[in-house]
Formats: structure tokens, sequence, C-alpha cells
């Protein structure tokens, strides 16, 4: 058992998926500080109100409204190359999956009335997949969440190639 966890542990970049994680939650910052709690989906299906919204000052300013955009396309690509572990093609297939997912989403929100049909009826009964139809019917869509996901695709790369473990030369 132990030897498959270190196998397991070998063959995933546990730096990669780090400072994806570590993106993900300077990301929560900005809906924990600067959105209200009602445009936020995880904090108004809360039982606790733990938004700090209007209660210190406004962290992100101009940069809040795409910041997350950026760091959910970085982040998303960071922790599947991190368990992926894998070479620059396959890192560019990572980037290409998220940046075309992420656009798509944001794109859906310029089409609401088609991208709100296309969301089948039954995910209203399951977590998370029940605010589908509202993320696009009440999301905005904005030509700086594109830059934002470009720009986050980009960075993710090269954070890749810089920690990618198989590409580093060893020093003898």
């Amino acid at each position: 058992m132990k030897k498959d966890i270190e196998a397991f542990g070998s063959m995933i970049n546990i730096h990669q998926i780090l400072i994806g994680l570590t993106g993900l939650l300077l990301g929560s910052l900005v809906y924990l500080v600067d959105r209200p709690p009602n445009q936020t989906y995880f904090f108004y299906k809360s039982f606790v109100n733990i938004s700090l919204h209007n209660t210190i000052p406004n962290l992100f300013g101009l940069i809040g409204d795409s910041l997350p955009s950026l760091i959910h396309v970085f982040s998303f690509i960071l922790i599947t190359a991190g368990f992926l572990s894998c070479q620059k093609k396959c890192c560019i297939i990572i980037c290409a999956s998220w940046f075309l997912t992420d656009t798509v989403f944001e794109l859906g929100q310029k089409f609401k009335p088609w991208s709100s049909t296309i969301v089948p009826d039954w995910f209203s009964g399951i977590v998370f997949l029940e605010n589908s139809k509202n993320y696009f019917l009440c999301g905005t869509f904005d030509y700086f969440d594109l830059v934002a996901i470009t720009m986050g695709t980009v960075i993710a790369y090269f954070v890749i190639l810089s920690t990618n473990k198989s590409e580093k030369r060893v020093m003898p």
C-alpha cells in the first residue's frame, strides 16, 4: 500500500496542484470580500453568513471584476496538469481545453436565451448544477473576462513549463 502511494506521488506534480489550489483560495477572496453574498452561489446557499462584503474594504478594486475568470482557468489548468503530470504536448491540450471551456461559458452569458435552453431540466435536482441556468441568465458577459481567460491560460502554461518535473535538469 505504501509503495502504491509513493508511486502515485511520483506520478503527480504536487507543486502544480498546490499552486492551482492557492489560486482558487485567492479567487474565493474576491467573492468573500468584494461581491454581495446574493450574487455568489456558495454564500446565498450557505446556512451561515460568511460574506465579508461591506464589512471590510474592497480588496481588489476594478480587477476584482475579471480576476475570477483569470484565476479559474489558471487554477484548473494547473490542477489538471498536476494530476496528469504530462509533457509539453499534453499541457497544450489541457490549456486549450480549459480555455475553450471558460470561453464557452463566458459567451454563454452573452447569448442568454440560447444558453439557458441547452441546460437540461434534470440539472435543477443536483447540487451545484442546479444553478447552471441562472449562471447564464443572471451572469454578465464581459470582454475583459475573455482577456482575463486568455491571460490566465498563458500564465498557467508558463507556470507548468517552469514546474514540470520531467523537463527540469538535475545538476551533477
